[in-house]
């Protein structure tokens, strides 16, 4: 699977260990940034990790920053996209089995080194399960964001 990789100022230090995850498990990685812990900004990374995976560069992405959190929250501003935090490899697998979960947002200063790494073999051994429940509820979630797209939820 190719997998866009992401990262801010600090997620920095923990990028080496998913893309060495990554790699390892066979997968390609297309590395969207950062490339060093100068300050940035983690939306920056978001749209470019966002925008590799809507343009079929990758299949999936990883996002780091601090938290994840904000990371998460720019990250499923975008529309198709299916951002989670998971910090545990329970939400990482049930992300993408039931959500259909295409970018996962970890925490560096929150996880460790090797928790990180099972969360991602986790995010990355999963598939959507088509269950007829789950493909209605992220059918749902596209609704939200047509609804979106089209103004409905913009205030005056």
């Amino acid at each position: 699977m190719i997998v866009a990789v992401g990262c801010d100022h600090a997620g920095f230090p923990l990028k080496a260990r998913v893309v060495s995850e990554l790699e390892k498990a066979g997968h390609a990685v297309v590395d969207c940034g950062g490339f060093d812990a100068t300050p940035s900004d983690y939306p920056d990374f978001a749209r470019a990790v966002g925008e590799a995976v809507l343009a079929g560069k990758a299949e999936r992405a990883i996002l780091v920053c601090g938290s994840g959190v904000g990371a998460s929250v720019a990250a499923n501003k975008i529309p198709g996209i299916r951002a989670a935090l998971c910090h545990d490899t329970f939400s990482a697998r049930q992300g993408v089995e039931d959500d259909d979960l295409n970018v996962l947002c970890l925490g560096a200063r929150i996880v460790g080194i090797e928790l990180a790494a099972d969360v991602i073999r986790a995010f990355m051994a999963a598939r959507f399960s088509n269950a007829e429940r789950h493909r209605r509820r992220v059918e749902k979630i596209r609704a939200l964001e047509r609804d979106a797209r089209a103004g409905r939820f913009d205030r005056p």
